[in-house]
């Protein structure tokens, strides 16, 4: 792709809320310096989109391996190797057992994250959801080992977690896993659109869970760890709808997580150990019905519910993976949070403060609207941002970085 200028546009202060209030604002170009005056630093760099691998389709997630390839999951049930992340990277399938995933509607084959010893025991964990003789029964993570030729991979916990709900159509089975500062994987869940699900701490769906990547079980300290219900004592966050992403913050260790909304209000909202975010469709066990109309984040119901720190407001997004954009040669850019948009087709870019509350919104020009639905979000060994689109057909891995 040509070389395009960042557009450069400072924003004011733009603080989500959950409550149902106006839109925030999203500006057409990126967010510089803080509201306490100039910005120390650079200004931002010229911008270059790259195509790494094109001829995919639902690309799900990305995962770097220490070669410099990178993995990537279609949710369609298929694993594919990018023999690099440079543009025009030479994609071959995996050959790896995948007749069990049940795909539909949103289901599938979904996040992916690779083990930070990867370089020892080659081992990779994949979120999909499961079938048995073509019955689906639940969304569950499998750990695999990738063969020296990146040719194979083999089952090697399978499962390492189960029991994640599944709604038959498919619907909000969002399972995104991301290694946290604490080297504990913390996997963002859907509710599977059922009522009562993510308020009840003995369901997995609805959630973020904090988990022990070697052996599956509950990582030390967390929050209800004294339960005598094994699926609470995985539990790190719940009363949330349907977390699309969990991102950390470099320096703080902080940790994110996108969500999306019904007709109104995708949050951002920052993680909290045994933190209720407040989405309860069956409104406290009195319906069964799935009712929408609830808020996203009741605090009328649940006084001690986390409100959010960004809210798209009247409109929604579709807000998907994120990441902290790292490294000096961003410039002003650096330490932004870039934010993928399904629904609407772009990557947003904003400035969290240092008590967590989102300042600043803006958007890369340069993927506003171009490349379709935007679905993954993730930051490679070069410190380049890798985006996946979701459309469908032809979906793309892109290379976003300063040129130079």
């Amino acid at each position: 792709m040509p070389r395009l200028p960042a557009l450069l546009v400072l924003f004011g202060l733009i603080v989500g809320c959950s409550n149902g209030g106006p839109s925030a604002p999203v500006g057409s170009g990126v967010p510089t310096g803080g509201r306490a005056g100039p910005s120390p630093n650079p200004a931002a760099p010229d911008i270059r989109v790259g195509v790494v691998a094109a001829g995919l389709e639902h690309a799900w997630d990305i995962g770097f391996l220490p070669s410099g390839a990178a993995l990537v999951t279609e949710r369609p049930a298929r694993i594919k190797l990018l023999s690099s992340t440079r543009p025009g990277a030479r994609i071959t399938e995996v050959a790896a057992d995948l007749d069990d995933v049940y795909v539909r509607g949103e289901g599938g084959l979904m996040g992916l994250v690779v083990h930070p010893d990867f370089t020892d025991s080659r081992r990779f964990t994949t979120c999909q959801t499961y079938q048995h003789r073509g019955q689906p029964v639940d969304v569950r993570l499998v750990t695999w080992e990738l063969s020296a030729d990146g040719a194979r991979a083999r089952r090697v916990a399978d499962p390492l977690v189960a029991g994640l709900t599944l709604n038959p159509s498919g619907r909000h089975s969002g399972c995104r896993p991301t290694l946290g500062p604490d080297g504990y994987l913390y996997v963002g869940t859907g509710d599977s659109a059922m009522a009562a699900v993510s308020q009840d701490r003995t369901q997995l769906g609805g959630k973020v869970l904090r988990i022990d990547l070697g052996t599956g079980g509950p990582a030390p300290g967390n929050p209800f760890a004294g339960s005598p219900n094994a699926a609470e004592r995985l539990v790190f966050t719940y009363g949330n709808r349907n977390v699309q992403g969990v991102t950390v913050e470099p320096g703080t260790g902080r940790l994110l997580g996108t969500e999306h909304g019904p007709d109104v209000n995708d949050e951002i909202n920052l993680l909290r150990a045994g933190a209720n975010y407040g989405w309860d469709p069956s409104r406290g066990g009195t319906q069964t019905s799935y009712d929408e109309s609830v808020p996203m984040t009741d605090q009328q119901r649940f006084p001690d519910a986390v409100p959010a720190v960004w809210s798209s407001g009247r409109d929604t997004e579709a807000i998907c993976g994120a990441a902290f954009i790292t490294g000096a040669q961003w410039g002003s850019m650096q330490g932004l949070l870039a934010v993928a948009a399904l629904k609407g087709t772009k990557l947003l870019l904003m400035r969290v403060d240092p008590i967590g509350a989102v300042t600043e919104v803006g958007q890369l020009p340069q993927l506003d609207g171009n490349y379709g639905r935007l679905r993954a979000v993730r930051v490679g060994g070069d410190g380049a941002l890798y985006v996946t689109t979701s459309n469908g057909d032809n979906d793309q891995v892109l290379r976003v970085a300063p040129t130079g």
